[in-house]
């Protein structure tokens, strides 16, 4: 394998004018090489690639330090990445995340100070870090669009809320595999806006069923990804990565990796166990404090989100997402 000196990422692109469709691109200071050319093939997806990702990431370092028609990113339009087999889906997963929210429900204090519902929570936090396990459930990849592609609010609700995630790809077939092992079926990482429609998790006919997360969470658009999968041997350490998200200008979500109860490897590990893993499946990991419902402002017609995650120890960055907030018009 050719030495990966040169950084690199992978991304799904369409050039605006070209009736030539989507293509797989090779991504290097911010510029996009279409790899049918340079593969030699018809079509060439991120899918192909991470059939075999051991060999395709020798084939793609050489091309990132080569020659070939390089195209400025800004001029393409960024499609999901990857279209995912399966998309796990990662909740209650941040420590302060999740202690914001049991101090919100004032219902459930039964006669305690907010100091000792707070000790309590943390209390809680510790023993399930230590002895419980991670909570997954499924998303649609009907519900994949791309990083700058607008958020179409639907008629149904209004409390659409955003949760800025951490997206793992996985590139080697997984089942069963321990914690220790996870990360060497890790292909990539990207970015996910996991789009909530608050009013409709839970629903008032069923309410001993629980969650409703087909409603509330998987309409068209509500699972911006990308713009890129960058390789995980280019992300120094995926629990040392600030996830910022922005609302209007204002910043909502700052955090790390790091608050994650549960961090890369055992939730990779824990969704082997349940489901086999696929070259392409993705694995979102939670969203950290500062959602819509913890400030009291939800998605409007006109918004803009902006959000980013990068890595502080080494100026990196997986890319950025900006995404304008429209509704959604019966035709």
């Amino acid at each position: 394998m050719a030495p990966l000196s040169v950084p690199f990422a992978l991304g799904t692109f369409t050039e605006p004018g070209s009736p030539a469709g989507e293509f797989a691109g090779l991504v290097a200071d911010d510029r996009v090489l279409d790899l049918r050319p340079a593969l030699n093939a018809v079509t060439a997806t991120v899918a192909d690639l991470l059939s075999d990702w051991d060999a395709a990431l020798g084939r793609l370092a050489e091309l990132a330090a080569g020659p070939g028609r390089w195209i400025p990113a800004g001029e393409l339009r960024a499609a999901p990445p990857v279209r995912p087999g399966q998309i796990l889906q990662s909740g209650a997963n941040y420590r302060q995340h999740v202690i914001d929210i049991i101090m919100s429900e004032k219902d459930s204090y039964r006669g305690r100070s907010p100091e000792q519902v707070r000790a309590d929570a943390q209390e809680l936090m510790d023993a399930r870090a230590a002895s419980g396990e991670p909570y997954l459930f499924t998303g649609l990849p009907s519900a994949l669009c791309g990083a700058r592609d607008d958020i179409v609010l639907p008629l149904e609700g209004t409390q659409h809320d955003w949760e800025l995630e951490l997206a793992v790809v996985i590139g080697r077939p997984a089942r069963r595999v321990p914690p220790q092992a996870a990360l060497e079926h890790v292909a990539g990482y990207l970015i996910c806006n996991d789009i909530t429609t608050r009013d409709l998790v839970y629903r008032p006919d069923l309410a001993r069923i629980g969650t409703d997360w087909l409603r509330a969470k998987n309409s068209p658009t509500f699972l911006p990804a990308g713009p890129y999968l960058v390789p995980a041997r280019f992300v120094a350490d995926p629990m040392d990565l600030r996830i910022t998200l922005r609302h209007n200008g204002e910043l909502r979500q700052d955090a790390s990796t790091s608050d994650m109860i549960f961090d890369v490897a055992a939730l990779v590990s824990y969704a082997s166990h349940r489901v086999p893993l696929s070259p392409g499946d993705l694995v979102l990991t939670g969203s950290p404090a500062g959602n819509g419902a913890h400030w009291g402002e939800f998605l409007q017609p006109g918004d803009v989100i902006e959000s980013e995650i990068t890595s502080p120890a080494v100026q990196q960055t997986l890319g950025t997402q900006r995404n304008v907030c429209v509704k959604e018009t019966t035709a």
